[in-house]
C-alpha cells in the first residue's frame, strides 16, 4: 500500500522558501514596527534618495515607498494565499469526485471546466473585474475561479490511476470504507502534484494581480499594489530609477522564489 512520506526539499526549493520567506518576514515586520502610512503625501520630500527615516526613498508623491512596499507585498502574498486555497479545495474536491466517480459527475464537471478553458485565463479575469472595477472581492474571485481548473485536472487524473490500482481494489474486497481508502491511497498521491501546482498557483495569482494593475483595471488609487505602481513610477524612471526598480523586484524575487518552491519533490 502506498503510505505519505515526509517531502524533502531539493536545494532550488530550499532556495525558492528563503526567498519567500524573506519577502514574508519583511513585510510583517514592516506592518509591526514601521509608524509610516502608505497613502500619506509629502509633496515638499517627492523622491527624496534613500535614507536612514526612509531606507526606501519616497515616491512622486513624497509617500513612503518603504510602506508602500511593505503593503503591496502584503497585499500580493495574502490575496495569493486566499486564491490558492480556494482554488485548491474546489479542484481537489472536484477532481477526487470526477476521478473516482466517472460517468455522470465527470461529464457534469468536464462541461464546466470545458467553459473555463474557452477564454485565456488573463481574459476571462479582465472580464470579471469588469462587472466591479476595483473591487478585491472581484479580483480574488476572477483569479480564483481560473486557477481551479488546473488543480481538477490533475487531481482528476490522479484520482483515476489511484482508484484502479490492485492497492485499492483490495482494500475494497477487504471491507474497508471510502474514507480509509481515500486517505491511504488518494491522498498520498494527489498531495504532491497539488503542494506543486499551489506554488505554481501562488506566483501565477501574483503575477495577475501585478498584471491588472500594470493596464490599469485593477485597485485603485491609493492602495498600494506592485502592478499599478510600475505604472505610477515609470514615467519617472530616469529621475529616481530606485523608486521603479522596488516594485520590479518585488515582483520578480516572488514569483522566482515560488517557483523555485514548486521545484520536484524528492
Amino acid at each position: 500500500m502506498t503510505a505519505l512520506k515526509p517531502l524533502k526539499l531539493s536545494t532550488e526549493q530550499k532556495a525558492g522558501a528563503i526567498i519567500v520567506g524573506g519577502l514574508v518576514a519583511f513585510s510583517v515586520l514592516e506592518w509591526l514596527f514601521n509608524s509610516s502610512d502608505y497613502a500619506t503625501q509629502d509633496l515638499a520630500n517627492a523622491f527624496a534618495a534613500p535614507s536612514v527615516p526612509e531606507p526606501f526613498g519616497t515616491d512622486q508623491y513624497g509617500r513612503s515607498m518603504l510602506a508602500r512596499m511593505g503593503a503591496a507585498v502584503r497585499l500580493s502574498i495574502l490575496l495569493s494565499l486566499m486564491c490558492v486555497l480556494s482554488a485548491a479545495s474546489i479542484g481537489v474536491v472536484l477532481g477526487v469526485i470526477a476521478g473516482w466517480k466517472k460517468g455522470a459527475a465527470d461529464r457534469v464537471i468536464s462541461f464546466f471546466v470545458n467553459m473555463v478553458l474557452a477564454l485565456p485565463g488573463l481574459v476571462l479575469i479582465l472580464l470579471i473585474i469588469s462587472l466591479a472595477p476595483g473591487s478585491l472581492l472581484m479580483i480574488y474571485v476572477a483569479i480564483s475561479l481560473v486557477l481551479w481548473v488546473e488543480y481538477f485536472r490533475v487531481v482528476r487524473a490522479v484520482t483515476a490511476t489511484a482508484v484502479t490500482s490492485s492497492a485499492m481494489q483490495a482494500s475494497k474486497m477487504l471491507g474497508f470504507g471510502w474514507l480509509y481508502c481515500f486517505k491511504r491511497h488518494v491522498w498520498p498521491a494527489i498531495v504532491s502534484p497539488v503542494l506543486t501546482l499551489a506554488a505554481f498557483g501562488a506566483a501565477a495569482s501574483i503575477l495577475a494581480l501585478a498584471a491588472i494593475g500594470f493596464v490599469m483595471v485593477g485597485l485603485k488609487p491609493p492602495t498600494a499594489e506592485l502592478g499599478f505602481m510600475m505604472v505610477e513610477l515609470f514615467p519617472f524612471y530616469s529621475d529616481a530609477p530606485w523608486v521603479l526598480v522596488q516594485p520590479m523586484l518585488a515582483v520578480f524575487l516572488l514569483v522566482l522564489g515560488l517557483n523555485l518552491l514548486a521545484g520536484s519533490n524528492r
